[in-house]
């Protein structure tokens, strides 16, 4: 059943976990029918949901190295807490007030609302290619934010239960939790990287080490008394420090996809199948706050920090749904003190979820449509004060649009032959960085049709667009070839297909990173053959540039994926 619902779900374009949870939906009414009779085996599919959420915060907890703290932007850490504490705000509200529910409910619908989802986003942007953009990566540094706040919200609600007086609280979440973490790390720092080294050499044991690991420190806090799904959260996490932590994130990943299917089935098979209105009428209200309100106070937040319209409106769009976090966190909600939470939260929760996930997911994948038809209204997320101080000179010889990790080489090379030349970029932060290098350099966004008439496209011999986005490089080939045929015209295409369709629209080169990678290492080895001297120097001149480029800001993140 799972299989063929979610196989028609996939035909719509959407995450197969939908698939997963309506397939449990159905599985609820052919159940009621007498059909078939799943009550023996209640109880063991019921532990196997629990393997899945384990098994799927152990592997959150992988990927969430305590280093990547550091690579997270100022902006990103500062919208995305601003934006958890303005959503639980209005959610509140929403839930009190509009719905009717108490402090407590209306708090845990609060905390649900705040997180957006980490695998829906990561793999639509990952299909569209869109990880090493800006708005891509805003969207997954505000989300790794939400991920360890929403680690946090774990460990509180599994350190407190019924009659938990705060006294008490202290002293088992923060003394206990604390300390067992504490020393948990020491061993992850000290003992683990030792122990893991020596068992890597076969797979088949590091394999087995993880899956041991993962079951010893869950049992040990179910021991202390925390739940064992966040026992498995912070097994990662302590694992993460090693550097086996991707492979071992990939051994297990088909045993968490395994049981995270049995545990979105479950959830699906609980869901109430009488007495539907009041679930249905609260789910849509919550969705339109989701969809609405929480794009706004994301677009709200990006244009304070000097942000494009159109990268706001994006990270506003993308993050425009609730998280499986927020569902484990409800979950959990009801089996430590469910006796104050009303029964039908979970299945709100969960039709919310599915609601915002659908609708988001078109809105992702058809994101340009819809800034489009939004153009003028989200005008208005947007700092008036930049156009305004924009100096734009009449001519120049060369425009590099985009100053990221490739546009390095092609400003020094502008540099070098002493061309007059423009830097356009749409992330303020950049921006202020060349400026303190005293390079020409204005804030724009290429999509944005207003800035390129401001721009002498007219004059210049030279144009490099770094931009991964082919509908951005469609668009700045087309107005350049308009008013100046005879210009260079160099774009960026990550695919063959769009490469080819750049070059028929006039490009005069396409960059290829990754072809071009492949083709240079190939020169290598023909022109200097298996000669190790030769080899030193490539070697020696490229760690050079390498810190030449550390020392302006550029670094190569592993959390955007580019």
């Amino acid at each position: 059943m799972a299989f063929v619902v979610s196989y028609v779900v996939k035909a719509f374009r959407q995450p197969i976990i939908i698939g997963y949870i309506l397939a449990g939906v159905i599985a609820a009414f052919v159940i009621e029918t007498g059909f078939i009779n799943l009550e023996s085996s209640r109880e063991i599919i019921n532990i196997f949901s629990h393997f899945g959420i384990a098994f799927l915060l152990f592997i959150v907890g992988l990927h969430l190295n305590p280093k990547i703290i550091k690579e997270i932007g100022t902006s990103s850490l500062l919208i995305g807490f601003a934006q958890m504490v303005l959503t639980f705000i209005f959610g509140f509200f929403v839930a009190s007030q509009l719905l009717g529910f108490d402090v407590i409910n209306a708090s845990y619908i609060a905390i649900a609302l705040m997180f957006s989802s980490t695998i829906i986003t990561m793999k639509l942007l990952s299909d569209k290619r869109h990880l090493d953009s800006l708005y891509g990566k805003m969207s997954i540094g505000i989300l790794i934010i939400q991920d360890l706040v929403a680690v946090s919200a774990l460990m509180f609600i599994s350190s407190i239960s019924n009659g938990t007086n705060f006294s008490s609280f202290v002293l088992k979440g923060f003394l206990g939790g604390g300390g067992l973490i504490a020393l948990l790390f020491l061993v992850g720092f000290f003992i683990l990287p030792r122990v893991t080294k020596n068992i890597a050499k076969s797979q088949e044991l590091l394999f087995l080490f993880s899956i041991c690991w993962c079951f010893i420190i869950a049992a040990l806090f179910s021991y202390f008394g925390f739940s064992i799904e966040i026992g498995a959260l912070v097994a990662g996490v302590v694992l993460s420090i090693s550097p086996y932590s991707t492979e071992i994130s990939s051994k297990v990943r088909p045993l968490r996809d395994f049981f995270l299917i049995i545990f979105f089935i479950i959830l699906g098979f609980n869901f109430p199948t009488s007495n539907l209105m009041p679930i249905f009428k609260s789910a849509i209200i919550l969705s339109l706050f989701v969809l609405t309100f929480k794009p706004l106070i994301l677009m709200s937040l990006m244009a304070l920090f000097g942000y494009t319209k159109r990268n706001n409106f994006l990270v506003g769009t993308t993050l425009a749904q609730i998280s499986e976090f927020s569902l484990i966190l409800i979950i959990l909600a009801l089996s430590v003190h469910g006796a104050l939470l009303e029964p039908n939260i979970l299945p709100i929760i969960t039709l919310t979820m599915i609601m915002t996930i659908t609708i988001s997911t078109y809105m992702i994948i058809y994101s340009r449509r819809f800034y489009e038809k939004a153009y003028r209204f989200v005008s208005f997320f947007e700092k008036k004060k930049i156009k305004k101080t924009r100096k734009i000179k009449k001519e120049y010889d060369a425009i590099l649009f985009g100053y990221n990790r490739i546009g390095f080489s092609i400003l020094r090379s502008l540099r070098k032959i002493k061309k007059n030349y423009l830097v356009v970029d749409f992330n303020p932060d950049t921006i202020e960085s060349l400026t303190k290098f005293k390079i020409p350099c204005i804030y724009g966004d290429v999509y944005d049709v207003e800035l390129l008439k401001e721009l002498p496209l007219d004059k210049i011999k030279l144009a490099v667009s770094t931009l991964p986005d082919f509908e951005t490089n469609f668009l700045l080939i087309e107005s350049i070839r308009v008013v100046n045929p005879d210009a260079i015209i160099i774009v960026r295409a990550h695919q063959i297909k769009e490469a080819l369709d750049l070059y028929k629209k006039g490009a005069s080169y396409v960059l290829t990173p990754h072809f071009l990678g492949g083709e240079y290492v190939a020169q290598m080895i023909e022109s200097d053959n298996l000669s190790p001297e030769k080899y030193f120097e490539e070697k020696n001149k490229h760690v050079k540039t390498l810190r030449k480029m550390m020392e302006t800001g550029h670094e190569h993140p592993e959390v955007t994926g580019d």
